[in-house]
Order: structure tokens, then C-alpha cells, then sequence
């Protein structure tokens, strides 16, 4: 991936788009091959220490702690090393840039609604101050006005912030109109990828995904 750019996975169901996202964050271990994050290799290292080299991982399906405020939970993406001496300037520059995160500071996360709860997943990953933030299908089940704010939202993060994203979704056109680049997967292999523009008028992906033929 290029610096501040938004790549997107997308593949049929059970081509393994998950897996490369957690392999990538150790929450599953690799079988083979090798992982590189800046040009070096990060195969050995585990969790916490893919963190403090920039790496940030917003699960599937939000994972909040329910009973927890949004500003606890928020929060608590400071926890490495490399962010927390900078939790509070951090924590400020979100506020700003997700203005929900001040006006819900004290509210319960369970009480959001599905999208209110995914902002929150992605600003507790930014709280680590990455360098690439990966999503796991951040428009799942959320109505098409959240959709949208969110889809906005990310095109914030890399403007504004100069991260890169990596995000997981089923929805191809959606995924490929908001990304600069996409990944098409087929059992755990890259079978196509190339500049989202490009792979919105292929043909191919068009066959694969939306029932059409060339």
C-alpha cells in the first residue's frame, strides 16, 4: 500500500478477507509465507508490538465494551507504548475530527445505535495513532445514511490524518467507488488488483461479483 491510501478486500464469501486482517494484526498466526510492514518483516512479532510499529485492527461487528462510556472505550486504543504518552493530544484531534465522540462522551456504548458504535470502534483504533488501520466491514448491517457518513469518515481519516486504510467489504461497488485501490481474493489468493477506478469497469470483477458477462 501507498502512504494515505484506501485500499479495499473484497472476495466471495469464505475466501479468507478476515483471515488476511488478523493474520496481519497476530490475532491468527500465519501457516506460511511472510508479513512485511515497512519494508521488515513483523512474522515473529505479536499483537502489542505490531501496534507500536502503527498497525491498528477494528474488528468485525465493532466489539465495544457494552457497559463501558464511549470516552472508556475510546480510550482504551492508547494502551501501546508508542500512543499513550500522546493520549490526550490525540484524544482532542478525534474530537474534532468525530464531533459525536464529545457531544456521547459519558453515554454507554451499548446504547449507540450500530453506526454511532462503529465510529466509536474506528476512533478507539485511531486512539493507537496508526500508521495503516485496518476495518473489518465497517458498513455491515448499518442503514444507508450511516453508510455514507462513514464512508465519509474515512476519506477524512487519510485527508486529514495522512493514514492508510485497509478495509474488508461484500458490498463490490460501494467498496471500489470509496477506495483508491482494490484487492479481489479467490481461496486465500489474490487473483486481482489494480486501481479501484479500473476494477469497477472490469469486466471480470463484474462476471465474479455481479452476475454480469463481458
Amino acid at each position: 500500500m501507498a502512504p494515505a491510501e484506501i485500499s479495499s478486500v473484497f472476495a466471495p464469501t469464505g475466501a479468507a478477507k478476515t483471515t488476511l486482517v488478523k493474520t496481519r494484526s497476530w490475532w491468527l498466526r500465519a501457516r506460511a509465507g511472510s508479513i512485511s510492514f515497512e519494508g521488515r518483516r513483523i512474522d515473529d512479532k505479536p499483537a502489542h508490538a505490531r501496534a507500536g510499529l502503527g498497525i491498528a485492527h477494528v474488528l468485525e461487528r465493532r466489539r465495544l465494551f457494552p457497559f463501558l462510556s464511549v470516552h472508556d472505550n475510546v480510550l482504551l486504543g492508547a494502551h501501546n507504548a508508542r500512543a499513550r504518552p500522546h493520549r490526550e493530544e490525540t484524544l482532542a484531534r478525534l474530537e474534532a475530527l468525530l464531533p459525536l465522540l464529545k457531544a456521547r462522551r459519558s453515554q454507554l456504548a451499548h446504547t449507540l445505535s450500530g453506526g454511532e458504535q462503529q465510529m466509536v470502534a474506528i476512533a478507539r483504533g485511531l486512539m493507537a495513532r496508526p500508521k495503516l488501520l485496518m476495518i473489518d466491514e465497517p458498513f455491515l448491517g448499518l442503514a444507508p445514511r450511516m453508510v455514507e457518513e462513514i464512508g465519509e469518515l474515512v476519506r477524512r481519516i487519510r485527508d486529514q490524518q495522512g493514514i492508510s486504510i485497509l478495509f474488508i467489504e461484500q458490498n463490490v461497488e460501494l467498496s471500489l467507488r470509496l477506495a483508491d485501490r482494490g484487492v479481489v481474493l479467490e481461496s486465500g489468493r489474490t487473483v486481482l488488483s489494480g486501481p479501484a477506478a479500473e476494477l469497477l469497469r472490469s469486466a471480470e470483477v463484474k462476471r465474479i461479483f455481479l452476475g454480469e458477462f463481458a
